[in-house]
């Protein structure tokens, strides 16, 4: 059975080392990318790297708030 033409062509024109080849490894971070939200997550994490390589930041409700996508609860005792 014969390969289809469109298989063939894509492998013989695969750009992946390029494209790899424009980030140098180990800069990318995927959390930083999309917005004010992800930017100040990413930024917080970059800044725990310096203490904990290998710790992770989880987005907090105050992130939410602070980007006007959540409203402070009115509820508790700072009413």
């Amino acid at each position: 059975m014969a390969e289809n033409p469109r298989t063939t062509t894509a492998r013989d024109h695969d750009d992946k080392d390029v494209i790899e080849g424009m980030i140098p490894a180990g800069d990318a971070v995927a959390e930083s990318a999309g917005g004010n939200l992800q930017r100040d997550i990413g930024s917080r994490a970059d800044l725990g790297q310096v203490d904990d390589p290998d710790g992770t930041v989880r987005p907090e409700k105050q992130d939410d708030i602070d980007n006007g996508q959540a409203y402070d609860s009115s509820r508790g005792p700072n009413r």
